[in-house]
């Protein structure tokens, strides 16, 4: 196959299923740690509005997932793409780091909470899974 095309599905294929996985975790976070009693966790306004009853454990599973699903992604671009695997997982750290950005001016997270997640959730990952596909 074509480097070039290769490299383009890398990225392709990194960003749906690191996708897929946050959000999957996203979906399942209610029963693993339930919200707080009145929170709405169902809509971007509801969640907005009840944010403040949230204590530090319900920050949990959104950071696992924007986590998880940087290092699921970053891990397949890398073991995907033709060339330069490092290149093509911090690529996707960028894109999951970008919408963890756009998820701060969204909701108003607590400033910890907001500096934990944008430090170590993305490019750590992205790091990571790549030195783990170049070590193969």
């Amino acid at each position: 196959m074509n480097p070039i095309i290769r490299n383009i599905l890398a990225v392709i294929a990194g960003g749906v299923v690191g996708s897929v996985v946050n959000m999957g975790i996203i979906m399942i976070s209610g029963s693993v740690i339930p919200p707080p009693e009145g929170a709405d966790v169902t809509t971007m306004e509801g969640l907005q509005a009840s944010l403040h009853l949230f204590e530090p454990r319900h920050f949990l599973m959104p950071f696992l997932a924007h986590a998880l699903g940087t290092f699921a992604g970053a891990f397949l671009a890398a073991l995907i793409a033709a060339n330069h695997k490092m290149l093509f997982a911090l690529v996707i750290g960028l894109f999951f780091l970008a919408g963890g950005i756009g998820n701060v001016f969204m909701l108003s997270s607590p400033v910890w909470f907001t500096v934990v997640d944008l430090v170590g959730a993305y490019f750590p990952m992205a790091w990571i899974a790549g030195k783990l596909v170049a070590k193969k």
